[in-house]
């Protein structure tokens, strides 16, 4: 299998137990459809918040960051009652912005989190704090991952020139020197 093909099929697991769900834990079918402390809420401010409070520690924390009391809500583990849930929790966090509610889960266990654009994630404290990315030649980008103790990943080099490595790679694959500059002449690679 391809590094593509591998990559891609890692990239996509999620997305699939997601939609599937895993029914032996009690863990949503997917997003919408499933678990309401496992989702996504708009804020005041049209920011969005993710939840993941699936164990019964971190949803008491969340309940309580929002201000609720778990003894008027219907029972976690009760899909019955999760459509109530899903409306109280929509409308508790339509009442603050996100930077709000960041500031009151920023300290506090409870799997809640800001949903960051783009253009924020680098900047973000967590991302800063573990390195998650660098700066080659000026430009921004996420650092090599997966990262390990005892075999660090080198800091990324920039992208090539076009061309820039085209005699080497073509002479690594067996052309001659002769058929390289029969190739450039006739303007069929670029800079060999």
């Amino acid at each position: 299998m391809s590094i593509t093909a591998s990559g891609t099929a890692l990239l996509i697991v999620e997305q699939y137990v997601l939609r599937a769900g895993d029914r032996r834990h009690g863990v949503p079918d997917g997003p919408r459809g499933g678990a309401p402390f496992y989702d996504t809420y708009e804020t005041a401010d049209g920011g969005y918040m993710s939840v993941g409070a699936l164990e019964r520690r971190f949803y008491a924390l969340f309940v309580a960051g929002l201000g609720l009391s778990a003894d008027d809500l219907p029972a976690q583990m009760d899909r019955a009652g999760w459509p109530e849930l899903r409306r109280v929790f929509t409308t508790a966090f339509k009442t603050r912005t996100r930077d709000q509610w960041m500031a009151i889960f920023r300290d506090v266990d409870a799997c809640v989190y800001p949903v960051l654009s783009l253009g924020e994630v680098a900047d973000h404290p967590l991302t800063r704090e573990r390195h998650g990315f660098v700066t080659v030649e000026g430009i921004s980008q996420p650092a090599p991952a997966p990262r390990f103790g005892r075999t660090p990943a080198a800091q990324p080099a920039g992208a090539p020139e076009p061309g820039e490595h085209t005699r080497r790679a073509l002479l690594d694959w067996g052309f001659a020197a002769a058929e390289i500059d029969e190739l450039a002449d006739a303007g069929v690679v670029v800079n060999a």
